[in-house]
This record gives structure tokens, C-alpha cells and sequence, in this order.
């Protein structure tokens, strides 16, 4: 008698397992990015709170943010490394473990030194997760579904940021400001341990190249510490960028001896995925330099109160979050460089009718203005991302997602650079008039880069073609 086998499993019932297992892959994937975004807007409004507990200046005070930033991007493409190597998913899931971690040193820390520190192995966590979150997302997905994921992540990206300052307020009005730190601890654990449902991409063995590593951080630290520094120290701030460009050239001459180079130059020949990361650098270049102008512009220009400045500037995300499964859907119905190029041009409308048409009588301008950044970063961001991450191999997904990363945060750091360098060099409301004009042609480039990345799309698919 043979033993009893299990019954065939349907066409329709495998559809719905994978189904399931495909959303509840997303849902942690969207719940640690969450928690990485949401950390880093939420510690913004808690400065206060803790230079008081700490008896520190303001000034100190601020590297409990920019240590988080930091240490998010040193790690982008190390981690994005290691995970091609050995498989993104152990490298995420050590990324939550230590995000985790952190967060109840963070809680625990008994003074500033130790809080900083503490910010920045949190942040290394971070990189970790928004390293490779992109490489769980192709894994998990159909290409055909990847946009409609892709999207879902850029709303809870933008909805995160929205979220920070709003949730951090309403934790610090009953709870002390450790509590904006234990309350990461219960959620990075439920991850852990929902973490079986993630992807399980296999590695290619290949080692880790220590001196591109070191590199890197060199690359970022000074570039960092140099943009936060050139405004008030000018000579020190330009010396470590300087020396930040020497880091970056020594980086990129080793990658060009290497098969997988740490900074991924043997993606950027495929001209797709080359096009894509300028567009992503210079839109982001526009939209941090719009989005720090814009608060000034409407409380000392316009002489509206701080309420009044949050609640125009929390248009932005959530507008940025309404869009993006609007941009996923048209990426299945028209080329995703026009889509982009309408994105860019519509951004950098926005910041022009924000810049020119902006007046202490009547707030419909700004308003009219957001309206369109966020819509318009809303499109181009989603297709953006996407023919980023599809542009290349399966294989190289983690270099690529992390190379995604790594754009946002050079743009982010070139608009607050110019910024920082308006505020010094000229009046106030020149500034503010300037720097929206500024990141509107920041905008109309990445416009200008979409456009010609759909023209040579559409020479390679007639080249292509039988």
C-alpha cells in the first residue's frame, strides 16, 4: 500500500500563495523603511528636549542628525556589496538587528557622546536596509508588478517624512524623549521575526574589497562633515571636499579594474541606468534645495507663523505619496522617460511660481506651487526608480539599489550645500528667490535627462528590433 501523497496544488492556488507571500514580503520591507525615514525626521523636533536633558548647545545637539545621515550613507554601498555576496536577505535582516539594537542604546544613552555614537551604528543599520530594500522588492516581484511595489514604497517614503515631525510631537507631549527611540524596539522585533517571509536571493562568493570600502567612507564623511562645515569654516569645509573628490577619483579609478566594482561604473555603461542616476542626483538636488528655501520663504517673507509653514509644506509628501502609484500605473501605458521628463518640468514649475509669484498678501502661489513639486516629484521619482533598479542584471540588484540610494543622498547634500552657501553670500530674500530658481533648474535638467534617456530607449529598441 502506497503512502497517501498530497493533492496537486492548482493554477489559482499557487497564484494566491505566491500572492500572499509576495505581500507579506512587502509589508515588512515597507515597515523598515519606515522606520529608518521616520527616524530620521523624527529625532528633528526632539533636539530641544535633549539639549536641555544633556545641558549641551543647539549646535551640538545636531549631530544626533547628522550622524544618523551619515552613517545611512556610508554604509549604502558596502552593505549593498556584501549582500550580493553572501545574499541580501541575511545582510537586511542584520541591518534591522542592529537598526534595533541601536535604538535601545539610543534610549539607554547616558550622555550626548554616547547618544551620537549610538545615532550613527543606528544609521549604519539604516544603510543596510535602504541598501538592499530595493533588491528584496525586485526578488519578491514579477517585473511586470515591480512598479506597482515600487510605488507603494515611495508613499510610505513620503509619508514617513510627513509623519516625523507631527508623530515625534505627539510622543514628546507624554512620554520623555527616550520613548522616540524604545518604540522602534518593539517593531524592529516583530520584523525579526516576520523577516522568513523576505526573499532569499543566493550570493555570488565574492569578497568585499576593503581598500574601495575604506574609500567610500573617506568619500562621504569628508563630504559631509565638509558640506555641513563650508558655510561657517570655509577653508576647513573646502579642504575636507577636496580632499572628499580626491577620495571618489582613486574610488572610481580601482572600480575600473574590477568585474564588480564597489561603486557599480560597470552599470553606468548601460546608458539607461547612467541617465537614471543623473536625473536622480540633479531632481533631488532641486527638490532639497526647494524644500529647505520654502519654510524661510513663507515665515520671514511672508511673515506666517511656523504652524502655518508646516501645514503648507506637509502638501509636499503627501502629495508625493498620492502620485507615485499614479506614476507606477502610467509606467505601464507610456515610456517612463516621458513620464519623468513631465515629473521634472512639472517640479520645476512649481519652485518657479514659488519663486516669481510669491507675495506677503496671498498664500495661492506657494500653495498653487507645492502643489505641483509634489505632484511632480511624485511622477518622476516612482519611474525613476524603476528603470534605475530594472536597468540592470537581477544579479546586480543590491549595487543598484544601493547605487539609488546613494544618489538621493549626494542631490540631498548638494542642495543643503548651495543653500548653506546662498544664506552666506547673499540677503536673505535674494537668497530665498535664488535658491528656488536654482532648484528649478536643477528640475528642468532632470527633465532635460529623461527626455534624452527616452530618445536613446527608443534608439536601443529599434537597434533591438528584427
Amino acid at each position: 500500500m502506497q503512502p497517501d501523497r498530497p493533492p496537486p496544488v492548482s493554477a489559482e492556488t499557487a497564484d494566491s500563495q505566491q500572492a500572499r507571500h509576495a505581500g507579506l514580503s512587502l509589508a515588512v520591507i515597507l515597515t523598515t523603511v519606515t522606520l529608518v525615514v521616520l527616524d530620521g525626521a523624527i529625532a528633528n523636533i526632539a533636539l530641544p528636549s535633549i539639549t536641555h536633558s544633556f545641558g549641551v548647545s543647539a549646535g551640538d545637539a545636531v549631530w544626533i542628525v547628522t550622524t544618523y545621515q551619515l552613517g545611512v550613507v556610508v554604509a549604502l554601498l558596502p552593505c549593498s556589496a556584501i549582500g550580493e555576496s553572501v545574499g541580501g536577505r541575511k545582510v537586511y535582516v542584520s541591518g534591522v538587528v542592529l537598526f534595533t539594537l541601536a535604538s535601545a542604546a539610543c534610549a539607554l544613552a547616558p550622555n550626548m557622546p554616547v547618544l551620537v555614537s549610538a545615532r550613527f551604528v543606528q544609521g549604519l543599520g539604516g544603510g543596510a536596509i535602504m541598501g538592499l530594500g530595493a533588491m528584496m522588492i525586485r526578488f519578491t516581484f514579477r517585473p511586470e508588478l515591480l512598479a506597482h511595489a515600487l510605488g507603494w514604497n515611495a508613499m510610505m517614503v513620503a509619508l514617513s517624512s510627513a509623519a516625523g515631525p507631527p508623530v515625534g510631537a505627539m510622543i514628546l507631549s507624554v512620554a520623555d524623549w527616550p520613548w522616540l527611540f524604545i518604540v522602534n524596539i518593539p517593531i524592529g522585533a516583530l520584523v525579526i521575526l516576520a523577516s522568513r517571509n523576505l526573499p532569499r536571493p543566493s550570493g555570488s562568493g565574492r569578497r568585499l574589497d576593503g581598500p574601495s570600502a575604506a574609500l567610500n567612507t573617506g568619500f562621504f564623511v569628508l563630504l559631509v562633515l565638509g558640506a555641513d562645515m563650508a558655510a561657517t569654516r570655509a577653508i576647513e569645509g573646502w579642504a575636507m571636499l577636496a580632499v572628499a573628490a580626491i577620495c571618489l577619483a582613486a574610488l572610481i579609478l580601482r572600480a575600473r579594474r574590477q568585474e564588480a566594482p564597489l561603486i557599480p561604473i560597470d552599470l553606468f555603461r548601460n546608458g539607461s541606468f547612467r541617465y537614471s542616476v543623473a536625473a536622480s542626483i540633479t531632481c533631488f538636488s532641486g527638490q532639497t534645495l526647494g524644500y529647505l528655501a520654502l519654510p524661510f520663504l513663507i515665515q520671514h517673507e511672508m511673515g506666517r507663523s511656523i504652524f502655518t509653514a508646516g501645514s503648507v509644506m506637509m502638501v509636499w509628501p503627501l502629495l508625493v505619496a498620492a502620485t507615485a502609484p499614479v506614476s507606477a500605473r502610467l509606467s505601464k501605458r507610456m515610456p517612463t522617460g516621458l513620464i519623468c521628463a513631465a515629473g521634472g518640468s512639472a517640479l520645476a514649475l512649481g519652485l518657479v511660481v514659488c519663486g516669481v509669484w510669491s507675495s506677503s498678501d496671498s498664500l495661492t502661489p506657494v500653495v498653487s506651487g507645492i502643489v505641483l513639486c509634489g505632484v511632480g516629484f511624485g511622477l518622476f521619482q516612482t519611474a525613476n526608480n524603476q528603470v534605475l533598479l530594472l536597468s540592470a542584471p537581477k544579479k546586480r540588484s543590491g549595487a543598484a539599489g544601493g547605487m539609488q540610494g546613494t544618489a538621493r543622498l549626494m542631490g540631498q547634500t548638494v542642495g543643503a550645500l548651495a543653500m548653506s552657501l546662498l544664506f552666506d553670500h547673499a540677503p536673505d530674500g535674494l537668497a530665498l528667490k535664488t535658491a528656488l530658481l536654482l532648484a528649478a533648474a536643477f528640475a528642468l535638467c532632470a527633465a532635460v535627462i529623461s527626455s534624452i534617456r527616452w530618445r536613446h530607449d527608443r534608439l536601443v529598441q529599434s537597434d533591438s528590433a528584427p
